[in-house]
């Protein structure tokens, strides 16, 4: 799965690539980690329309832990194609087999939620479908398209799978003009082959760069995980990578272990030291970054995405 940032510890492995793996050992979640309950009304609203419209989303499939205040402002982030993953990384709660089959339905649902839930800003992201020729690219340029019939005015961040031995899909998915192109290298690359092993590090740095040479003007956006056993010069490393493929945006927030099926969390970075990780991706030239234990991909989405805009006009000397 693509997205996660968004792992903490709500489900049990629904797949037997998960249930296989050994136990292992869960910290306790140290006092800055830890977040209220979700319940308020607006939440309850929120998961209402989710429910009307038959959508699956990330903040629950993933348990992230920011649901409650997201819900609470109506941020849901949709997670299409199905609820089913055709990979199995060992950070992800999301469960893998054999999806189904595309919903036609799905892109104007989408739209229509969108709608009800009056989003200024939505991010959309999806399961990895490997089992598709195109791995879903035109299915995101439909919900794309579909979201700009009903909501003109709305902006459009994506979260996208890697699209690996997909020739073509990326130019599918930049042509249906999102705001925001997004896509999670996840860890540092001597972590992919337990963490991430269904994915390419160097294909991922190269998805974010054919963006920007497809097209200049999109934003571009990635985020990681720390707390896996990562080294700092690593993930110092990764930022550099990142640079050179022009990527404007960069989140980093801690890894929360899903169940003793998954990969263990090996420590709880502090707060101090992500904010050191914001200084230090801050001088290496990105427009935006967000680092702190509890940042997740599609966290203030919104108001990011107007920081984003504002510190590219500053940049360029129009602000």
């Amino acid at each position: 799965m693509v997205t996660l940032l968004d792992t903490v510890g709500t489900k049990s492995p629904r797949h037997p690539e998960k249930a296989k793996r050994p136990d292992t050992e869960m910290l306790r979640k140290p006092d800055w980690i830890r977040v209220k309950a979700p319940g308020s009304a607006v939440y309850r609203e929120t998961q209402q329309i989710v429910r009307e419209n038959n959508l699956v989303t990330v903040c629950e499939e993933a348990g992230c832990p920011n649901i409650g205040e997201c819900w609470s402002k109506k941020h849901a982030t949709m997670m299409i194609m199905g609820e089913i993953c055709t990979r199995a990384c060992a950070f992800c709660n999301v469960r893998t087999g054999l999806p189904t089959a595309l919903d036609p339905h799905e892109p104007e649902n989408v739209a229509k939620a969108v709608e009800k839930l009056g989003l200024e800003h939505v991010v959309i992201t999806s399961v990895d479908r490997d089992d598709l020729a195109d791995g879903g690219a035109q299915h995101f340029a439909d919900v794309i398209l579909a979201i700009r019939t009903r909501n003109p005015k709305t902006t459009i961040e994506i979260l996208t799978p890697d699209f690996l031995r997909k020739d073509g899909a990326l130019e599918i998915v930049v042509a249906a003009r999102p705001d925001v192109f997004n896509h999670n290298l996840e860890t540092v690359p001597s972590k992919y082959l337990t963490v991430r092993p269904g994915a390419r590090y160097f294909h991922s740095i190269r998805l974010l760069q054919r963006v920007k040479e497809l097209d200049p003007q999109m934003f571009t956006k990635s985020g990681i995980m720390v707390g896996l056993g990562e080294e700092r010069n690593e993930v110092l490393q990764l930022m550099d990578d990142l640079r050179v493929a022009n990527v404007d945006f960069l989140t980093i927030g801690q890894y929360l272990q899903p169940t003793r099926k998954h990969h263990k969390v090996e420590r709880f970075v502090t707060p101090e030291e992500f904010k050191s990780f914001a200084t230090v991706a801050k001088t290496k030239g990105f427009l935006l970054v967000s680092s702190s234990p509890l940042t997740r991909s599609s966290h203030h989405a919104g108001e990011d995405f107007a920081a984003l805009r504002k510190a590219r006009q500053e940049k360029l000397g129009l602000a």
